[in-house]
């Protein structure tokens, strides 16, 4: 009785606009007309699935974004420096003094290149990285979860290599296996006589966890690699920074310092194609989903104007007791904000549900279906990613509701310029 109570107490103290609609909402389908009440809830639960697939569509993205993000830092370097001609004949020098940045944390020799790598008659594209594998580990993620064991065999002389797990599959290859190294004769000084090859041994493999990585690099000693394409030196420096964020603005700082016969290449740089892409489909898909969402809260104009023109009797006994026309209006706009509202709230739960269990949910349907929705080949992962964030989740709210007042306002308006003696004289 207490709570009853409590509750009437507490509409009792609301302005009589909200209570008439309140008590609109709340006894849509008893004793009014049936048909309406079906309209406002498909409009409600339209509104809900819009909201709630717009919040899983961003969760998605921003996962899939981290996701591989992160992956790919674990092997693309923050920033790389690479000489405009020729080689850094003392690159500890040029380290040391990178390193003189508050933002740098480590920097790694490298010896970039492209061949072919074969076996049998298998033959793929690779990217060469000639490391130190003594110090690559602080500069690459990858690199310092290896073995120890496995460093170790990637000594300067021994033509050792480390392939990524997909390219050594691809290839039918395995530990203590021997792979053919397949390049341009002369590499480095613009030879254009016949392609050499080399015989390497595959020390073992690695798992980046990013297809596109684990499908074409392959690791082996910087010395090898300079004596295999006739290099004096390294051709590249591999620097980490504290925060990878920052990437831009330090290697703006840097280019400053190191001059124009230094490039310097921060990962967002390396990689802008991907993100911009991912970018763009994101807007994209946010744009058409927003468009699924305002079809559903603009629904809620035809339920209103079918309201208005089932309740005229009754608006006109308010008008005559005295209500104004902004009142009228006010209540209709209430009435449906409510639904919105509903609507909206609904879909965030539903759609925040959804965002959270998707690493369970997608497996399931996959195991259901007897197929796998996301190929590494194409995705770049092998399952679905998601992380709702409160700056997508608040901001679609809003759009929602701000759509949903849109939607009210023609309606509205309309059952304030009724005359009530006009609607009275047919009742």
């Amino acid at each position: 009785m207490s709570t009853a109570a409590g509750a009437g107490a507490w509409l009792d103290a609301l302005p009589y606009e909200w209570q008439v609609a309140l008590r609109q909402v709340r006894g849509a389908g008893q004793g009014s007309n049936r048909f309406i009440a079906f309209i406002s809830r498909v409009s409600m639960l339209g509104i809900a699935l819009g909201v709630a697939a717009l919040i899983v569509l961003l969760s998605v993205v921003n996962g899939f974004q981290v996701e591989v993000r992160d992956r790919m830092l674990g092997l693309v370097p923050h920033i790389t420096l690479v000489l405009r001609d020729g080689v850094f004949s003392n690159w500890q020098e040029a380290a040391q003094a990178v390193q003189q940045n508050p933002a740098v944390v480590a920097a790694a020799p490298a010896v970039l290149a492209e061949g072919l790598l074969g076996r049998g008659e298998q033959l793929r594209g690779v990217a060469l990285r000639g490391i130190d594998p003594a110090v690559e580990g602080t500069v690459s993620p990858v690199v310092r979860a290896l073995p120890p064991a496995l460093l170790q065999q990637l000594q300067a002389g021994s033509m050792n290599v480390v392939l990524g797990q997909e390219l050594a599959r691809a290839l039918g290859v395995k530990a203590g296996d021997t792979v053919t190294l397949v390049r341009a004769a002369g590499s480095g000084s613009g030879s254009t006589s016949a392609p050499q090859m080399t015989a390497l041994r595959v020390a073992g493999t690695f798992s980046a966890g990013h297809f596109e990585f684990d499908n074409t690099l392959a690791l082996l000693h910087w010395q090898d690699a300079a004596t295999l394409f006739k290099l004096t030196g390294v051709n590249a420096i591999n620097v980490q920074l504290a925060q990878a964020l920052d990437a831009p603005a330090v290697a703006r700082t840097l280019q400053a310092g190191l001059g124009f016969g230094v490039s310097v290449r921060d990962w967002t740089q390396v990689n802008r194609t991907w993100f911009e892409s991912v970018q763009l489909q994101r807007r994209m898909l946010a744009l058409i989903l927003t468009l699924i969402v305002a079809v559903a809260a603009f629904n809620l104009v035809s339920t209103l104007v079918m309201t208005v023109t089932d309740k005229q009797g009754d608006i006109a006994i308010l008008r005559t007791l005295g209500a104004s026309p902004r009142s009228i209006m006010g209540i209709f706009v209430v009435q449906g904000l409510l639904a919105g509202l509903v609507g909206t709230a609904g879909g965030v739960l539903l759609g925040l549900a959804i965002a959270t269990n998707l690493d369970v949910m997608v497996p399931a349907l996959e195991r259901a279906l007897g197929t796998t929705l996301l190929s590494p080949s194409v995705y770049l992962i092998d399952h679905l990613p998601s992380m709702p964030l409160a700056s997508d989740v608040v901001p679609v709210a809003l759009v929602s509701l701000a759509l949903s007042l849109a939607a009210t306002l023609y309606p509205s308006w309309r059952a304030s310029r009724l005359q009530p003696a006009l609607a009275l004289r047919d009742e």
